[in-house]
């Protein structure tokens, strides 16, 4: 039987969190029932051994999937879409901080409305600041480089219908990014405001290293916008040394300006070849990312798969 509604949660670290969120989850009452994905993502603490636990006492379908490494949260999530089978899936974080009981609104409001994806905007949210500023720089960029309605919010908090899971799990990629693949696949998508409740324990795991690798996806694999930007600059700072040269030569012609030495020609010559580097490197971030897709980089390895109910 396909039950109305899926929770997928990637796992990172979450011994001290998951098993209030499992029982919460259990004790929801879904028209229709409901399952849940728990996907443990290169763990080495006791999230492995409770979900086991959790699998033992479960009230309601549960798979565990285990990675073999830890490949990433959106790599993560994509593993668990492929294991669902609700008619819905909400993704929801191990923190607790996305409430399950909002989780269930999300699902509410895209069945009333017959939409493909629905995401949680937070009125306020209870991230650190290096988070929150994180996620603000994340929306700026999408509004520039992804086809999605401008100011929309896109969070890690969303329902999406089985249509959609299955056409975005497809995705092999090594370095996906969900929201830029979702919008390929759909612009029938929604919003409500949602709760964000504080952490339950622990710290968060985006780091800076994490942040710039997610906007990295976000540029590189879902738009050719950098490349058109530095070919713009390459434009820019030609058109820039054109008019430089026209004003030395017409100095040098009417014998007038202070001596040009050493110093001015290095800095344009450390102005121009920064340039170039930058427009160099991001071509090689286009090609290496190329080299290790067509190599066939796995964008996760499932170690095992255990099912109860």
């Amino acid at each position: 039987m396909t039950p109305s509604l899926s929770f997928v949660i990637p796992l990172y670290y979450s011994a001290e969190t998951i098993t209030p969120l499992v029982k919460e989850i259990e004790g929801l009452v879904i028209e229709g029932g409901h399952e849940l994905v728990l996907v443990n993502d290169g763990s080495r603490d006791a999230t492995a051994g409770l979900c086991r636990e959790l699998l033992r006492d479960a009230r309601i379908p549960i798979t565990f999937v285990n990675h073999a490494r830890n490949f990433g949260e959106h790599n993560a999530v994509l593993t668990g879409y492929r294991h669902a089978r609700g008619a819905y899936i909400v993704n929801l974080d191990d923190d607790g901080q996305n409430p399950p009981a909002e989780a269930v609104r999300l699902w509410s409001h895209a069945k009333a409305e017959g939409l493909d994806v629905v995401y949680g905007h937070y009125a306020h949210k209870e991230h650190s600041v290096f988070r929150n500023f994180g996620s603000w720089v994340t929306n700026r960029m999408t509004d520039w480089v992804l086809d999605k309605p401008k100011g929309f919010y896109l969070s890690s908090f969303r329902c999406v219908s089985a249509f959609v899971a299955k056409e975005v799990a497809a995705h092999e990629g090594p370095y996906p990014y969900i929201d830029g693949l979702i919008l390929q696949v759909t612009q029938n998508i929604g919003a409500i405001e949602v709760h964000h409740a504080g952490r339950a324990a622990g710290q968060s795991g985006y780091t800076l290293r994490r942040l710039l690798r997610l906007w990295l996806s976000t540029f590189v694999n879902f738009s050719v916008m950098p490349l058109r930007l530095a070919t713009l600059l390459g434009l820019v700072m030609g058109a820039v040394g054109l008019a430089g040269l026209g004003i030395v030569f017409f100095l040098w012609a009417t014998n007038r300006g202070p001596d040009y030495g050493w110093g001015s020609l290095m800095g344009a010559l450390l102005v121009f070849s920064g340039a170039q580097l930058v427009m160099l490197g991001l071509i090689g971030e286009y090609l290496g990312r190329m080299f290790l897709t067509v190599n066939r980089r796995p964008q996760s390895v499932v170690r095992s798969v255990e099912r109860a109910g």
